[in-house]
Order: C-alpha cells, then structure tokens, then sequence
C-alpha cells in the first residue's frame, strides 16, 4: 500500500438547515484497501458516499482523492477521476442485453480522439477494444455466461452485478459499493464477497457501506462506524467486533447487545 491515502474524509461536516447529518467525520483509505462504512439507520453512511461523490456538497471540511478536491468537482467530473459508485437499488438498462449493458457503460466513459471517431478503420477499432473490455469486465464479475440475456430478466442478485459491471465500465481506481448485498441470499452474498475481493486483486480500491455484518466481518481490511453522524470506531474487524460502543449504537445495551456479538462472531 502507498504511504498517501487514496482517499481522504477530513474533518467533514453536512448540515441540512438545523439538521447535523454529518458532524467532523474523519478518516483515510489507502491505496488497494477494503474498508466498510458502517452504521445504525440514520448514521449518515449514504449522505457520506453523497460527498464523496460530487451529489452533496459539504457544510464544512473537504474530501481528497489522490490529493484532488473533489468539493470543486461535479459527479461525472469526480468518475473520470477514477472514482466511481453503485447505488442502492438496481439500475440496469433492463430492456438491453448484459453485454450490451457494459457496452453503453463503457461508450459513456470513453472519449475517442478525434481521428478515431471519423476513420472508419480507426472507429472499428475502438469499437473492437470496447466489446473486448466488456467481455472482460462480463468475465470478471461472473456473468460472461448471461451476456446475450436481456438485464432485466436476471435475479436480483445478478442484477447486482450488472451495476458493479456499469460502475467498473468508468474505470475506476476506487470503488464504494453502496449496499451491495441488501436484499441477497446467502449463497448470492458469498459470489459477492469473492466478487469484491476479485476487483481489489484487480487493483481497485473499496469502500463499501453495509449492514449484512457478518458480510462485512468476512471481507474488510479497516471497518469505520459512525453513529448520529459522527465517527465512533475505527479499526480491524476483530477490534470493531469486540467494541462497546458500536454494538450499543446498533442495539444497544443488555441482551440485544449479547445478540450482535454473537452475530458478528458468526
């Protein structure tokens, strides 16, 4: 791992008129890392990733991405950089094959030199070197077998997928998942975690925010939990696993809180 961060979160504030979402949130992601942002309902998880993103701007502090402002920057200008997303609910072109799914990804990011759009030798060319990178994208999220089905007729879980494959269509040096495994089954959250590790070995750096924590336990480098908008752990899984105050913030003290260890323990 590189001695800079990747990513920077410093000392970042968001307030909505009295509403504090985020309050001083602080913390870095290094390079090749994957690192879970986690919380209770409300913790502020999504309007974090918002920032990060270019969707929100923040009432205080910056975000740094490979020693870049992102606040001066716009979402697509932020993916270009190599900072890209998932969301919580699918988002597929349902009507259009997966291939072709990946295929539209990739035409957006690109940008073709001026030769290579108006050379009809060039042109093919480029269109060669997309559909070999969708394929290869497609082979590398598990869903080279799917590729002439249309989107929307897949499982939910692969359609899960699908916008993994859209997200790494840009190219990213980073990646935050977004939820990626709500609303899966056991069996389909295992091909995910084996997919996160795949797209780190691929040299993509995650964050993802999460609330499967036996998910989470399995798959992350560094845990971050926020609660109320503010940063109350930081730390390798078996230090978060073990701390006081993020199985309050979850189901607070007593019982409840026997019930999350023995979750997390798995």
């Amino acid at each position: 791992m590189s001695a800079a961060p990747i990513l920077r979160i410093d000392h970042v504030g968001v307030r909505f008129g009295g509403l504090v979402a985020i309050a001083d949130l602080h913390f870095d992601v290094a390079e090749g890392e994957i690192v879970s942002l986690i919380g209770p309902n409300g913790a502020g998880k999504t309007t974090a990733f918002n920032v990060m993103t270019g969707f929100l701007k923040p009432s205080q502090g910056r975000v740094l991405f490979k020693g870049e402002y992102l606040s001066r920057l716009k979402p697509h200008e932020i993916s270009r950089a190599g900072l890209a997303r998932t969301f919580q609910r699918t988002s597929v072109f349902a009507a259009d094959t997966v291939f072709d799914n990946v295929l539209i990804g990739l035409h957006r990011h690109a940008e073709p030199p001026l030769l290579d759009r108006v050379v009809p030798a060039r042109r093919r060319a480029d269109e060669a070197r997309l559909r070999a990178r969708a394929r290869e994208i497609l082979e590398l999220v598990g869903l080279a077998s799917r590729a002439d089905e249309l989107a929307g007729s897949l499982a939910y879980g692969e359609q899960r997928l699908v916008g993994v494959a859209l997200a790494l269509a840009t190219e990213p040096t980073m990646l935050l998942l977004d939820e990626p495994v709500s609303g899966m089954n056991a069996s389909e959250t295992q091909v995910f975690v084996r997919l996160i590790r795949r797209v780190r070995d691929e040299g993509v750096t995650i964050l993802l925010v999460e609330h499967d924590m036996p998910m989470v336990m399995e798959v992350s480098d560094r845990i971050v939990c926020l609660n109320y908008g503010r940063l109350i752990a930081e730390g390798a899984p078996a230090a978060i696993r073990a701390d006081p105050a993020v199985i309050e913030a979850y189901l607070g003290k007593g019982g409840a809180a026997r019930e999350l260890a023995a979750e997390v323990q798995g």
